[in-house]
C-alpha cells in the first residue's frame, strides 16, 4: 500500500515547494497564513514557486482571511479575481470551501467558484470539517464535479477523526477522493491509511528555519502573541517528506 501513496503537502512558501518536489510528493497546496489555517499566496509567491518547483502540481488555496467560511460580497469579488490569476497562471487546481450562515455548503457561490476555475483541479478545503451535514456534503461536492476533499473527519487531528473519514470514503466510492488532513505523521500515517482506506494524505512535513539575523531586538513582536520567536519560521523538509513515501 506503502507504494501506491499519494502525498500532498501543505507548502507554506515556493521554497516548501521545491523541498517538497524534491523530497517526492506528487502535489502541494500553496498556501501564505498558516497560522490561520492558510490563507490565498500572493502572485510573486505562485510564480516564484512554479519557476523552482516546475515538475510539482500546484494547488493554491483561495481563501481571503483566516475566520469562518461565511463570505462577504468583497471577500467573494476578491476569491473570483484569485481564481482567474490562477487560471492565467496556469496552477494546477485550487482549493476553497464556503458555508452559510447555518453550516450548510453555500451550492449558489461553491458553483461560482467552481465555474470560474474552469478546467482546473478543485478540492474543498476543511470548511468540510466544520460544515453541519458531511455527508449530504460530499453528495453535494460529487455534484459539483469536486476532485477531492480535505478533511480531518470534523475532528481536531485526522487520527481522532479515523471513524468519520472511513465512512466517507465508504460513502465516496470512489466518485470523489477523500483525503486525511491535519495531524498525519510518518508514524501514524499507515494507521490512518488502514484504518479509513484513503489513497490520498495532507502532510506540512516541516522543520524549523532559524534566523540568521545577528543583530535581534527580542522586545518587540510584529505579529500576535501566539508568535514564539521573530527568529524562527518553519518550511517543508524533503527528508521528512520522503519519510511518507
Amino acid at each position: 500500500m506503502k507504494n501506491h501513496r499519494i502525498i500532498e503537502i501543505c507548502a507554506n512558501s515556493a521554497f516548501s515547494c521545491r523541498e517538497a518536489a524534491a523530497g517526492g510528493a506528487a502535489r502541494v497546496e500553496l498556501c501564505a497564513g498558516i497560522p490561520e489555517g492558510g490563507t490565498t499566496p500572493s502572485l510573486g509567491e505562485i510564480k516564484t514557486a512554479q519557476r523552482v518547483a516546475p515538475s510539482i502540481d500546484i494547488n493554491v488555496i483561495i481563501r481571503p482571511r483566516g475566520g469562518d467560511f461565511l463570505y462577504t460580497s468583497f471577500e467573494i469579488e476578491s476569491m473570483l479575481y484569485d481564481i482567474e490569476m490562477c487560471r492565467s497562471l496556469g496552477v494546477h487546481g485550487v482549493v476553497f470551501g464556503c458555508l452559510t450562515r447555518d453550516g450548510s455548503l453555500d451550492i449558489p457561490l461553491m458553483k461560482t467558484l467552481k465555474d470560474a476555475a474552469g478546467d482546473l483541479s478543485v478540492t474543498c478545503h476543511r470548511a468540510f470539517d466544520v460544515c453541519s451535514e458531511p455527508f449530504t456534503a460530499l453528495e453535494e461536492l460529487i455534484d459539483l464535479g469536486f476532485d477531492r476533499i480535505l478533511t480531518s473527519g470534523q475532528q481536531q487531528n485526522a487520527v481522532l477523526g479515523i471513524p468519520l473519514i472511513s465512512r466517507l470514503v465508504k460513502q465516496a466510492a470512489d466518485r470523489i477522493i477523500i483525503m486525511p488532513g491535519c495531524g498525519v505523521r510518518a508514524e501514524n500515517i499507515a494507521m490512518i491509511e488502514e484504518q479509513t482506506g484513503a489513497k490520498e494524505f495532507h502532510t506540512s512535513a516541516r522543520s524549523i528555519v532559524y534566523s540568521k539575523m545577528e543583530y535581534r531586538n527580542q522586545a518587540v513582536s510584529m505579529g500576535t502573541s501566539t508568535i514564539v520567536s521573530e527568529f524562527e519560521t518553519v518550511a517543508t523538509d524533503r527528508y521528512k517528506v520522503q519519510e511518507f513515501l
